[in-house]
């Protein structure tokens, strides 16, 4: 199940569980898409795979216990330990790499 991280790892900015801007990796990696155009550019520093959006938990529970209230989201923020420059080169390296060989 996903955590639902509450924030960009890049910028900290707040991405609330109903988020549209929450991109995130197969790893759950967390970032908002301004972050992932403009700095990663579609590369996950941590991973080096790429971003999809990340999916909205229901609000409501639509069947008995899948819904936010009963799996709320991660309360813990997570940052990256790169600065925006090491971010800008990984990225610039990586994608360069053909998808399938990340």
């Amino acid at each position: 199940m996903l955590e639902i991280r509450p924030n960009c790892e890049c910028c900290d900015k707040d991405l609330p569980p109903d988020s549209v801007e929450a991109m995130i990796c197969t790893y759950e990696c967390t970032f908002c898409r301004q972050c992932v155009d403009e700095v990663l550019e579609n590369v996950c520093p941590n991973c080096g795979g790429g971003f999809s959006p990340r999916p909205v938990r229901p609000k409501v529970a639509r069947r008995p216990g899948l819904s936010i209230e009963h799996h709320p989201p991660s309360k813990k923020r997570v940052n990256t330990q790169y600065s925006i420059n090491e971010l800008k080169e990984f990225s610039a390296t990586a994608r360069h790499i053909a998808p399938e060989d990340r």
